[in-house]
């Protein structure tokens, strides 16, 4: 299914913003891109869109540009015949994304899966990045045994199947992944409704997989960490995350020496939709 334009059970009351359609190497890629200043850049994980960053754009965007795009097979994008929805293909339409609208001087924002997407970017266009937001996020093969179990059973076939066929990580994973703020019906309906149909969900249900399946490309993005390490980073932490701790937050308090660290206690996974007020304060308050 293609989508060209934004469809009626997008509720402009929850996403105040325009949607705005570039095509990338034959995919249809939903954006939004409001207000004006420094660019800020999101990138979301799984299952989510640019849907989950919405509370954090309303709060910024009298102060900066934010721009905040869905990958293709996620939210209101669509992806070409033959995309795999692996993650290296990821970060290569993300990096034909930010030459179509000639960005520069960017700050990423990432989370999830967007941290080692955002990354290859930030690596592989090292001129176009002045400056890191990091939460829940990692960018590293895979160690900690519960996500290796995850990735083992989520990724394997049955779990591709529950996610194909009942949309189970969207049902399973949003509302575990918050704590402060529990996602109401009508927002769950904009995560199940992205992802409406077993041939939507087939982007969702790759990624879990890729988790152990990518290592040679997450093997990459930590190879290059060392050359970007002198960027600033902001890293907002959710510290009752189910999926990342403390391990990873020291990691990359350890891997860029200039960082600030905020810890939004009591936040879970999807720190900026759980808690976007602190989110967005911490953003605001590092200029």
């Amino acid at each position: 299914m293609r989508v060209a334009e934004r469809p009626a059970w997008v509720d402009d009351t929850l996403f105040p913003f325009e949607s705005r359609f570039v095509e990338i190497d034959g995919h249809s890629v939903h954006y939004v891109d409001e207000g004006s200043g420094p660019v800020l850049l999101f990138l979301h994980g799984n299952p989510t869109w640019s849907f989950v960053y919405r509370g954090v754009i309303e709060a910024l965007r009298d102060e900066f540009r934010c721009i905040a795009v869905d990958y293709p097979g996620f939210g209101l994008s669509s992806a070409a015949p033959g995309y795999r929805y692996l993650p290296t293909e990821h970060a290569q339409v993300m990096g034909a994304f930010i030459e179509a609208l000639g960005l520069s001087r960017v700050t990423l924002v990432a989370h999830d899966w967007g941290g080692p997407i955002g990354l290859a970017l930030v690596e592989e266009h090292p001129g176009v990045f002045d400056r890191l937001v990091l939460a829940n996020t990692w960018a590293w093969p895979v160690s900690a045994p519960h996500v290796q179990v995850m990735s083992h059973v989520m990724g394997g076939p049955l779990g591709r199947l529950l996610i194909r066929q009942f949309n189970l990580f969207v049902n399973m994973m949003v509302p575990a992944g918050h704590r402060l703020a529990k996602p109401s019906d009508v927002e769950m309906r904009h995560y199940q409704k992205a992802l409406d149909t077993p041939g939507r969900r087939t982007a969702s249900a790759i990624f879990p997989r890729e988790l152990t399946a990518s290592r040679a490309f997450l093997a990459d993005v930590e190879a290059g960490l060392d050359r970007i390490a002198d960027l600033p980073a902001l890293i907002i932490w959710g510290d009752a995350d189910i999926a990342f701790g403390d391990n990873e937050l020291r990691r990359w308090e350890q891997t860029f020496t200039d960082h600030k660290t905020v810890i939004v206690e009591g936040a879970g996974h999807f720190v900026q939709s759980d808690a976007p007020e602190q989110f967005a304060a911490a953003i605001r308050d590092w200029r």
